[in-house]
């Protein structure tokens, strides 16, 4: 047995990483998302992974490694099995005599190695590695693709499926729900969880069921399964969703949760009938990803700081605009938990509710029994409430109602489909808005954009871009950088995404502007003129410091 060793969690302040605050805190995120204090510590970005692996070393005395340096022997793989593994986060690097040395990020976890002990009958020597290098050594190491491949085969010859196209109801019922068909699918759920996929796009063709991942943003193709395959692939997807699989000619929308990897997803599944099947696309949102600051996805002092002074007044609108998949939702959700306290009422309606937030009151909407945004908002307004969220201002009446909603002591937060802040306001016009309701009641617009962060892993200067960058009215020295690509990153080159943002608050002069009902172009214009950095700008100074690359900002912003 392991001799006890005692938590070394206070001597994290005692050693400098942290505040006795943010150890507060930390405990605190500990305890409502599971896991240690260490991890929330790296979570809230009190500590990072790197240093924090160092600390525990030196603390427990023992040797810190980086798993990118190691080449494990497919035998030492075999004395631990990959379900005990990622139960307790562990990778079996190396064997001498009777002793078997692990990594892991967490070598106080006295429990897992007894129980990794006694499975292997060897005597255990932890060494100390960060959480991410463990799961990247877990999926390189177990990945699922073999298994996959492996798994399909057996499938299709145990099953007799070989060009069995088959969309028989009673068949389907009684094949979705065989261990081999179950399996395949949870292993698709799987590896996207390990490749930091946002969605899963399930697209039947004309020979295939091709299987693709989007990850930072990008769809990248994971692989393509066999034709037959696909009535078991996406009844069982379906099934899971709570949909009728029977239904083949309209569009299903559905949910479901799973427990992988150690936490809580939900899942949103579309369907979506198309020429050579139906197109099933899944959304997977990690609660992990809600414990995100403002100054943690990429917003800074310049937009940070004026932004802050606007959620301070007690009433009116802020508006949050950009395309789908810009970031809005998490940077609502930010902000509602900045401002989420006991003396306030703080009231969602969301279509659909996407993260569950503590302390306060989501409303999801449903059209089947008329609970829309624009009626729903008029319930909310008799549940007494100090702020008010609204997923999306689609039409004329959310428009005036929110606006009402401004105007007599709330305040209120919604987004837009626009393409920069200043377009927020000609929007609301086009929507039949008086300009006197909209000077008299929005506080300010933040249109946003999310680019890919170069891979901290690859990294390496990069001054060509220094040129690009001036043609587009960049001025001053940079450390420009880019990604060379590796494993890490999936040879992209990027890992992990950022914000962009610009943020219009109103003045005087573009109250006046308005009034006038000038154009988009004027009212941006005279914003810069006041100081307001705009999404180009923005991404300019992001790819300077090295964060992100010219070629991510000329991707996704346009010229001014």
């Amino acid at each position: 047995m392991q001799k006890a060793v005692k938590q070394p969690d206070d001597r994290l302040v005692e050693g400098g990483l942290m505040s006795a605050e943010q150890l507060a805190q930390a405990r605190a995120e500990a305890a409502r998302a599971g896991g240690t204090v260490r991890q929330a510590a790296v979570r809230l970005k009190f500590v990072d992974a790197a240093a924090m692996a160092h600390w525990l070393s030196k603390e427990l005395q023992l040797p810190r490694v980086e798993l990118k340096s190691y080449l494990i022997d497919p035998k030492v793989l075999e004395l631990i099995p990959e379900e005990l593994a990622r139960k307790h986060q562990v990778v079996p690097l190396f064997k001498v005599g009777e002793t078997l040395t692990v990594a892991t990020a967490d070598p106080l976890n006295l429990t897992a190695l007894d129980e990794i002990r006694l499975k292997t009958g060897k005597t255990i020597e932890p060494v100390v590695t960060t959480d991410g290098e463990i799961a990247q050594a877990l999926g390189e190491y177990y990945g699922a693709r073999g298994r996959l491949e492996e798994l399909v085969t057996g499938l299709v010859r145990e099953k007799g499926l070989e060009g069995d196209k088959t969309h028989d109801v009673k068949r389907l019922q009684g094949l979705v729900s065989e261990p081999p068909v179950v399996k395949l699918v949870n292993l698709l759920l799987a590896d996207a969880v390990r490749n930091r996929a946002s969605d899963i796009h399930l697209e039947p063709e004309r020979d295939a069921l091709r299987v693709r991942f989007r990850v930072d943003g990008m769809l990248r193709e994971f692989t393509s399964l066999p034709k037959h395959l696909e009535p078991a692939v996406l009844s069982r997807t379906k099934i899971l969703a709570a949909l009728d699989i029977a239904e083949r000619r309209k569009p299903q929308d559905g949910r479901f949760r799973i427990s992988m990897e150690g936490h809580e997803l939900d899942i949103r599944v579309s369907v979506m009938p198309a020429i050579d099947g139906e197109t099933i696309v899944l959304r997977l949102l990690d609660q992990r990803g809600l414990s995100l600051k403002l100054d943690q996805i990429g917003m800074g002092p310049q937009v940070l700081t004026p932004y802050r002074e606007l959620l301070k007044k007690a009433w009116g609108i802020l508006l949050v605009t950009g395309p789908t998949g810009s970031g809005k939702t998490t940077t609502l959700y930010a902000t509602l938990a900045m401002l989420n306290a006991v003396e306030k009422n703080i009231v969602t309606l969301e279509d659909p509710v996407e993260y569950r937030l503590a302390g306060i009151r989501q409303i999801p909407v449903n059209p089947a029994v008329n609970l829309t945004f624009a009626t729903g908002l008029r319930s909310i307004l008799r549940q007494d409430p100090n702020v008010i969220m609204v997923g999306e201002i689609r039409d004329a009446e959310t428009a005036q109602i929110a606006v009402q909603s401004a105007l007599t002591g709330h305040l209120v937060f919604s987004t837009l489909h626009t393409n920069d802040a200043a377009s927020a306001i000609t929007r609301l016009e086009d929507m039949g808005i008086e300009p006197f309701l909209i000077t008299s009641s929005l506080l300010g617009v933040l249109a946003q954009r999310l680019v890919r962060a170069v891979c901290p892993d690859c990294k390496q200067p990069d001054p060509a871009q220094e040129e690009a960058a001036a043609k587009m009215g960049f001025t001053g020295q940079g450390k420009w950088a880019r990604g060379k690509g590796c494993r890490q990153c999936g040879q992209t080159g990027y890992r992990g995404r950022l914000g962009l943002f610009e943020l219009m608050a109103m003045d005087a002069e573009l109250q006046r502007l308005t009034l006038a009902k000038a154009s988009s172009t004027a009212l941006s214009a005279h914003a810069q003129k006041a100081g307001m950095v705009s999404l180009r700008a923005d991404g300019l100074r992001k790819a300077a410091e090295g964060v992100t690359t010219v070629d991510e900002i000329l991707r996704v912003t346009q010229e001014e």
